[in-house]
């Protein structure tokens, strides 16, 4: 297993949203004095470690936070990057930990399915079609957001374990850079917020289709419009809060991912004003 550590000192800020701070009138914010360290690895392995059997590929780019004046909240942030990248279960690891034990495990996994792979072969005199036992992942995250004590990070996965097709999946955070912990809903916006907040979001949905009324998303790929609602996947930068709707989450497949960007101005009266986001957001 190969991992390389790629020190970062420059991380670019990839986000939509962020290219409406190019005008020549925009403010410049300073970014938080946090650095960041990549690490890079790459697996493969095929079943029998014969390669004309099918195999199966692992990528990962995993962009963390690794310097930051607070070590408790540096620690805390590291966590938090581990757990949307990778899942609860490598959150007690320290990054590098985590990206090797993780592709263990993903290697492991797959070399349980030898077993069905030969008795397929043994049934039915030939190997098996590859697509049924092939399979790849590839997991990288970019920050998308690094100023006032706030840090957006998304995390994007795309894979295939064997089937029709592959899949993508987009994992959004947002880190307060204060405490090193997850910014949730419930520390954003007051009680009792789902139903405007889904009726938002709905309604910007149908604007970025360009659907005259929000049923006719409905005939364009959507799931009922009904069940559209807050789903805590999203992000922060300086303009709004983003929404991310994964594949089948609210759409069929051939829809892909949805995302969709809320301005502050359009949910100010949803918004907590002690909130962690209340300095960018009012």
């Amino acid at each position: 297993m190969k991992i390389y550590i790629v020190k970062t000192f420059f991380v670019w800020l990839v986000a939509v949203g962020l290219l409406s701070a190019c005008g020549s009138d925009a403010k410049k914010v300073k970014e938080n004095d946090i650095r960041f360290d990549t690490m890079t690895l790459k697996e493969s392995y095929h079943m029998k470690n014969i390669e004309t059997n099918p195999g199966c590929s692992l990528q990962i780019n995993f962009l963390y936070p690794a310097e930051y004046q607070n070590q408790q909240v540096l620690k805390a942030a590291q966590q938090q990057f581990i757990r949307a990248f990778l899942g609860d279960d490598y959150m007690q690891c320290s990054p590098r930990e985590a990206v090797s034990l993780y592709a263990v495990n993903y290697l492991n996994d797959f070399k349980k399915r030898e077993t069905d792979f030969e008795s397929d072969v043994e049934e039915h005199g030939s190997e098996p079609n590859d697509e049924w036992y092939s399979s790849y992942e590839i997991l990288s995250d970019s920050i998308y957001y690094n100023q006032n004590d706030l840090l957006s990070m998304v995390v994007s996965k795309e894979y295939d374990t064997g089937g029709a097709h592959n899949a993508h999946h987009y994992t959004n955070r947002v880190i307060d850079l204060r405490t090193g912990e997850r910014v949730t809903e419930a520390a954003v916006f007051i009680e009792d917020y789902q139903d405007d907040l889904a009726k938002i979001i709905v309604d910007a949905i149908a604007l970025y289709n360009n659907v005259d009324k929000v049923s006719e998303l409905e005939n364009i790929g959507f799931f009922n419009i009904n069940e559209i609602y807050p789903n805590k996947n999203f992000y922060v930068d300086e303009i709004g809060i983003t929404y991310t709707f994964n594949e089948y989450e609210i759409a069929a497949y051939v829809v892909g991912a949805t995302s969709v960007r809320i301005p502050y101005e359009k949910i100010r009266h949803l918004l907590r004003k002690e909130s962690p986001i209340a300095h960018i957001a009012f």
